[in-house]
């Protein structure tokens, strides 16, 4: 199949790109560049398009006539989420029905979402199963839920199916060294970790101490971007018209962020300072997935179950890219 990817030069849609090839489709990574990266776009063609652009996006469906679409471009940063709610709407909600409507106009019927566990927010069940309630806490978590809703619409309408994938916390990088997690300014826990065991950062911030957890300090499921990128191409091959489905995508181990920290210290052998700061708006303390769904009907399991192992991906990208630049 031909398809195209939203957010394909992004950290995880481009290891779906790869993903994508190595199963032998044809991945069109559409992208605005906003968080996207050139380098990252290897595995097929680009049309370079901002999702707000509804002419545009209408016009790179007509012109590579996709097969399906992979939608992975959104903004994802909960704090930015609370304080500029309009701007995430506009882009994330706004921005999937110009998709929906070129979608229509050229006859596309597969559609892989790119959700999140943010679509539940807080709650006192432990691990979170797909049937757990959607109660987001911050607009970025609210915006997948009302995607998701779309995709239930579209398809009781018959227009498409649709899989809806909420994994947990996306991490690590391709162990072929091919690409990984590059942002300006990083959000993401591990990379801020190894940015600081690297001494690109003077030190690491633990936002809230005394949540109720183990340590006091939030739990989250890591899991492989590679691990992702292939169950999205499952998803692709069993997405049928007319059927909604959702999916969540973890390994069902919550790791706390000082169990991180620690693991950051195994993996580089490097110290470097914590400092205790204030909680975050929108975090939730606890959140660890149920993925026996996706084992069951998708034959997805992830490949890297062991923290230090994501751990150890993500500090050979970042030594990699260290490198680099020392060379250039």
């Amino acid at each position: 199949m031909r398809v195209i990817v939203t957010g394909g030069a992004g950290y995880i849609g481009s290891h779906a790109c790869k993903a994508l090839a190595e199963a032998g489709h044809e991945p069109v990574a559409l992208d605005n560049f906003t968080t996207g990266h050139r380098w990252a776009v290897k595995w097929g063609p680009l049309a370079e398009v901002d999702l707000n652009d509804r002419r545009g996006v209408l016009a790179a469906f007509r012109e590579y006539q996709p097969d399906a679409v992979m939608h992975f471009a959104a903004l994802s940063i909960v704090g930015d989420s609370v304080n500029q709610p309009d701007l995430y709407y506009r882009t994330n909600v706004s921005g999937t029905l110009n998709l929906f409507e070129a979608m229509t106009q050229t006859g596309v019927e597969r559609f892989v979402f790119s959700s999140s566990c943010a679509t539940y927010g807080e709650t006192n069940e432990m691990p979170l199963t797909e049937a757990s309630p959607q109660m987001p806490l911050n607009p970025y978590g609210q915006s997948k839920m009302m995607v998701e809703q779309m995709l239930k619409d579209l398809s009781a309408a018959g227009d498409c199916g649709a899989t809806a994938l909420r994994y947990f916390n996306a991490a690590g990088a391709d162990p072929d060294g091919e690409t990984g997690e590059d942002h300006d300014p990083e959000t993401h826990l591990i990379p801020i970790i190894l940015q600081a065991a690297s001494g690109r950062r003077s030190h690491i911030s633990v936002f809230g101490s005394d949540y109720d957890t183990p340590d006091g300090t939030c739990v989250r499921d890591y899991v492989h971007v590679s691990d992702l990128a292939r169950a999205h191409v499952a998803a692709l091959e069993t997405t049928t018209r007319g059927e909604f489905r959702a999916f969540n995508l973890g390994t069902g181990h919550g790791h706390s962020v000082r169990e991180v920290i620690e693991s950051a210290r195994r993996v580089t052998g490097r110290s470097f300072d914590v400092r205790e700061a204030e909680r975050r708006a929108g975090d939730a303390p606890l959140l660890v997935a149920d993925a026996s769904k996706a084992k069951a009907e998708l034959g997805w399991s992830p490949q890297f179950t062991e923290l230090d192992d994501i751990v150890r991906t993500a500090w050979h990208w970042m030594e990699r890219d260290t490198k680099a630049g020392s060379a250039a």
